[in-house]
């Protein structure tokens, strides 16, 4: 870890609590509106280069969440891996590494998956790097997530690293995660159940 990723990590609690001021921070699909194209025709590459068919993911729930290794919301792996960990088995946490933000995920997918294991034990899957924000070269499934046209209710894409989507064990999407959301805030907990 460079040093400027311990000082980062050093101060997200302190950031997290800052920008826990903002309003806006979640977004709610509150009439349950289906999508119009299913998550589960999609498909995403695994970091180690293996396939993943969404439809193999049917009956769980899904975070899906675009990372980067040196933001101030890094140390978010931590929070995710123990999300994970604590709903095993009936919660699937997907991290997509994205350098959309200000050049903060440079390293390749090998030196993501190795600093993700060494720094904050991550076990939940990595994708390969891709680009979540919208635009030509948009990550199929951040393009579903931030199409309403698609997911049938929300245009939001990610707004920094860490933005979150939650989906049901039916593939709806039901809620967006402004980044300052902790994935262990009560907001997060309670749309898991």
């Amino acid at each position: 870890m460079t040093i400027k990723q311990k000082l980062l990590k050093s101060i997200y609690p302190f950031l997290m609590k800052l920008s826990g001021l903002k309003s806006d921070r979640i977004k709610t699909n509150i009439q349950h509106k289906m999508p119009l194209v299913s998550i589960y025709t999609l498909k995403a590459m695994k970091i180690n280069n293996q396939l993943l068919l969404l439809k193999d993911l049917k009956g769980k729930k899904i975070l899906l969440v675009n990372t980067a290794s040196d933001c101030g919301y890094t140390g978010q792996y931590e929070d995710l891996e123990k999300l994970y960990r604590q709903y095993e088995g009936k919660l699937v946490v997907l991290g997509f590494p994205a350098n959309d933000f200000k050049q903060q995920e440079k390293g390749t997918n090998e030196d993501i998956a190795s600093f993700c294991k060494i720094n904050y034990g991550v076990t939940f899957l990595l994708m390969k790097k891709s680009q979540v924000k919208k635009g030509t070269g948009q990550n199929q499934v951040f393009n579903w997530l931030s199409d309403a046209h698609k997911n049938g209710w929300n245009n939001k894409a990610p707004v920094w690293n860490f933005s979150k989507y939650l989906l049901d064990e039916q593939g709806v999407l039901t809620h967006y995660f402004d980044p300052s959301v902790s994935p262990l805030s009560n907001e997060v907990l309670a749309a898991i159940g």
